[in-house]
């Protein structure tokens, strides 16, 4: 079975977006790009809810699309998107990966917000949480996990440290 990974950058008071939902406070350096890459190998699908998507179509850019990776949008809004890479989704999301885990491929990466991360969370569907903490205090914005309904115990399994100040931890979801 794949194994579904939510992976996020967030502030260390536990924000993902600032008040304003701007990310540019999310530092990039080459060894997290190297980090990266390596797993972007990893995986060969990527879910993502409307309102991460939607900044992306508001900035005029569009979707970045990896060779081999297939993006689910999910949304009750959305119309189809033109691009081939992308497929908007109106199902429910979880019974949508309870599907798409049976099937063959790479593990599948939970891209951005919260309130999808907290119904896959819920549904006992989120198998590791990667949270690349970022040396900054926002004071307010988007929260990581907004409406948790349970809580969920964890066991770490990695954590590094960047000479930009960031901190990557890697968590698997105990069940």
């Amino acid at each position: 079975m794949r194994k579904v990974v939510f992976s996020v950058a967030n502030s260390v008071d536990g924000y993902i977006a600032s008040k304003d939902r701007s990310l540019d406070w999310i530092l990039s350096d080459a060894e997290g790009t190297a980090a990266m890459a390596t797993f972007w190998s990893e995986i060969d699908t990527v879910i993502v809810g409307r309102k991460t998507y939607e900044p992306v179509l508001a900035s005029g850019k569009s979707w970045p699309s990896y060779p081999g990776v297939k993006t689910y949008v999910f949304s009750h809004t959305l119309a189809a998107d033109a691009d081939k890479s992308v497929t908007v989704i109106a199902a429910d999301a979880v019974e949508f990966i309870k599907q798409l885990r049976t099937e063959a491929g790479k593990d599948i990466f939970v891209m951005g917000g919260g309130e999808l991360a907290n119904a896959l969370l819920a549904a006992s569907l989120i198998d590791e949480i990667r949270l690349n903490i970022q040396p900054v205090l926002l004071g307010g914005g988007v929260a990581l996990f907004p409406t948790l309904e349970r809580g969920v115990a964890l066991e770490r399994v990695e954590c590094r440290s960047y000479q930009n100040g960031r901190v990557s931890v890697r968590y698997l979801v105990k069940r």
